[in-house]
């Protein structure tokens, strides 16, 4: 595996596995009620997201063509906006180390915030962080605020 920082050309590759993994994160497993944050996975919204400064993004690749099969996001330095691992790579470790790559490149002591899914609630534990309230259910979708970091208020 190898994480690289996302460029404009990922963004069609990056929108796929979203998307493929869109299941885990949407109350319908056919993402009725989540129409508008599946529009904001498409290729020309994640485009969008890569060109604007507050957005960090990247990739993990795997093989001689560079595959893409992992994806974390970074908004304004404190918030983890995305990490996706490809279904076939999940439970491999990958999330785990995107997501200590995106915190190497964070200042000392930074808190890291989340929005959990349900699924993802127990990697994220793993990882150090902490709910920070209820499980909230909104707009198609599921998940509960968690923090990571010295400061957990």
């Amino acid at each position: 595996m190898h994480i690289r920082p996302a460029i404009s050309e990922d963004a069609p590759a990056i929108s796929e596995l979203i998307l493929s993994v869109a299941h885990f994160f949407t109350l319908d497993p056919a993402g009725r009620g989540a129409e508008d944050f599946l529009q904001s996975l498409q290729p020309a919204a994640v485009a969008a997201r890569l060109a604007t400064a507050a957005f960090t993004t990247w990739v993990a690749v795997e093989g001689d063509h560079d595959d893409l099969v992992g994806v974390i996001v970074v908004r304004d330095g404190i918030h983890l906006f995305h990490l996706f691992v490809a279904e076939p790579f999940q439970r491999r470790g990958w999330a785990r180390q995107l997501w200590l790559h995106a915190l190497s490149q964070a200042p000392q002591g930074t808190r890291m915030t989340v929005n959990a899914t349900p699924f993802a609630r127990g990697f994220y534990e793993r990882m150090g962080f902490i709910a920070t309230g209820p499980l909230v259910q909104t707009h198609g979708i599921a998940f509960v605020p968690m923090v990571h970091g010295s400061a957990r208020g």
